[in-house]
């Protein structure tokens, strides 16, 4: 084997690869928006019967929140759901609560009375679990777990969790740039 060659190789390999991680970081991953993944569509009933489409939501930021009403985390990010929903209402934000909690156990009229009790302000919807197969594949869920979804349909943030900063950044970027 002819060492020198090889050692010929490896160094041109490096190089190659010094050189495709610095046009990458120079070009390829600015944050753009449009980097994401689309954002699986889906159609689900609300807690009111009514059916809500993601696509219906097309040309806004999407905040998708799978939680359920047993879930700690998910009630402390709650409050923050609401204020970050009010805050950004006028400037397009839509948030979308999908409960994954099991129809038996909490039927819709608790998911009612819970929405009224928390004062939730924005639709509560079934998740399914085709939906939950198409967000999370073959991976246990952890709830909450929220995906933002740009004006575009792309995913450019996933945060597992109650993490209110995290979130408040995600959105904030997402809406004032």
């Amino acid at each position: 084997m002819n060492f020198k060659r090889v050692r010929k190789m490896m160094a041109a390999l490096s190089v190659a690869v010094l050189a495709l991680t610095f046009y990458l970081a120079g070009n390829g991953c600015k944050g753009e928006t449009e980097s994401g993944p689309v954002a699986p569509s889906f159609s689900l009933p609300d807690i009111d019967g009514k059916i809500i489409s993601l696509e219906d939501f097309r040309g806004s930021p999407v905040l998708i929140d799978f939680w359920a009403t047993w879930c700690p985390p998910c009630r402390m990010s709650i409050p923050e759901l609401v204020r970050l929903q009010e805050e950004y209402r006028e400037k397009g934000l839509v948030i979308l609560g999908l409960s994954m909690d099991d129809p038996d156990q909490a039927p819709d009229s608790y998911l009612r009375a819970f929405k009224e009790k928390y004062k939730i302000n924005y639709p509560i919807l079934r998740a399914n679990r085709q939906v939950i197969l198409d967000y999370f594949g073959l991976e246990t869920p952890a709830i909450p777990t929220m995906f933002v979804v740009d004006a575009n349909g792309r995913v450019v943030s996933k945060i597992v969790g109650f993490r209110p900063r995290a979130l408040r950044d995600s959105i904030r970027k997402l809406i004032e740039g």
